[in-house]
């Protein structure tokens, strides 16, 4: 082997009984912390997050040898598949005015708020979650889950909304879907002193932040698990906003904290800076 190979006898044998360099010690701890780190993100975050989960513990090493050492042992994120479509638009009525024009920029909690529908397969049939997401933090201040694609679930994800955040002129926008331009959620909005705003029809970019909250819970939740019931549907989507997504996930447009984080750094900046 050693000819094989063009390498010396005693060259081979004082490598094989050298011990581990300082380097190889400290790879293998990394490796230990990242791991576990991966496991807590239910093997979700790659690289970039997994940086970032390090740097606010204090270990400051590099995003390429992370990614060196979750690629050695056999870690990587999830990554995201195409939405599918849900929006079924009434042409007897008449949307609202799109008040956002795709900029989608808010420098304070409950300025903007942007919502969609999406669908949970599971073994008993659709289950149907609406959301309400604030552009500042993309915390999801609303949601709501139902068997039905009527208005009701809608209006029910905006009134937790109004419950947790009590807004004053807020911008509710979503697409033209015959949930969201039906009476019964132009009168809520109007009773709430809520703003409607509806994008164009058939064009993702004009709720693209919905849309990427959606494509985040489809990769990291839905496609990696089948449900029996929509009981186990409802607990598991529960879990994932309240107890992983808004508390913990970290969120590239936000520097890489949550978006519970990102809102609690945001109002103690604040407060130092008021007199």
């Amino acid at each position: 082997m050693a000819r094989t190979l063009g390498v010396s006898r005693s060259g081979f044998y004082a490598w094989r009984d050298r011990a581990p360099s300082a380097r190889c010690v400290a790879d293998a701890a990394l490796t230990v912390r990242v791991k576990a780190i991966h496991d807590a993100s239910g093997e979700t975050y790659g690289a970039p997050r997994v940086h970032a989960e390090l740097a606010d513990e204090g270990t400051h090493v590099g995003r390429k040898r992370v990614a060196r050492l979750m690629k050695a042992a056999g870690l990587k994120g999830v990554s995201r598949r195409k939405a599918a479509r849900t929006t079924l638009r009434d042409d007897r009525v008449r949307p609202a005015r799109d008040l956002v024009d795709r900029n989608f920029y808010a420098d304070s909690p409950n300025l903007l708020w942007v919502a969609d529908i999406t669908y949970v397969p599971t073994w008993a049939g659709f289950l149907y979650l609406a959301v309400v997401l604030d552009a500042f933090s993309r915390r999801i201040v609303g949601w709501a889950m139902g068997h039905d694609l009527k208005a009701q679930l809608v209006i029910d994800a905006m009134n937790m909304a109004i419950a947790q955040r009590r807004p004053a002129n807020v911008i509710h926008h979503s697409d033209q879907g015959s949930q969201y331009t039906s009476v019964a959620f132009g009168l809520r909005c109007k009773e709430a002193g809520v703003r409607p705003s509806m994008g164009s029809v058939g064009d993702a970019y004009d709720n693209a932040m919905c849309e990427s909250f959606f494509a985040t819970l489809e990769c990291e939740l839905l496609d990696r698990r089948k449900f029996k019931t929509k009981a186990e549907a409802r607990m598991a989507i529960f879990q994932f906003i309240e107890g992983w997504y808004n508390p913990a996930r970290r969120h590239s447009a936000l520097g890489y904290q949550s978006p519970i984080n990102f809102e609690r750094t945001a109002h103690e900046r604040l407060q130092s800076a008021s007199p």
